[in-house]
């Protein structure tokens, strides 16, 4: 829906599932566990860190919170490129993953330059 890329609760909700799909389809392995695990983790708490923000009981916090958000989305990035090169045969639905989370870490970013100005 076009509405959802709007309603960023959902988009990164969304998102934390498309990962956890993902991870499902693939054959774990020595070299792919860990990386699966940390991707699992930074992939997903994108929403709920975004969530918490929704909740901050400040603008500092709300700030704060929307940092951290954008630094797992950062780091989302970094484990998808890792699985990439694990698994070759995922790489379409591994770059349609990336290009959302370079899209929110845009998002972010720019949420963050905003409160900066407004400081």
């Amino acid at each position: 829906m076009v509405q959802d890329k709007f309603d960023l609760q959902e988009r990164t909700a969304r998102f934390g599932e498309n990962i956890i799909d993902l991870c499902q389809k693939i054959k774990i392995n020595s070299i792919s566990q860990p990386i699966i695990n940390q991707l699992i983790r930074s992939g997903t708490s994108i929403g709920a860190n975004y969530s918490e923000a929704n909740g901050a009981s400040s603008k500092k916090d709300f700030k704060n919170k929307i940092h951290i958000t954008k630094k797992e989305s950062e780091e989302t990035k970094h484990w998808l490129r890792m699985l990439a090169k694990c698994y070759p045969e995922y790489k379409d639905k591994i770059s349609a993953l990336w290009k959302e989370t370079q899209e929110l870490t845009l998002i972010f970013a720019k949420t963050l330059r905003t409160l900066n100005n407004k400081t």
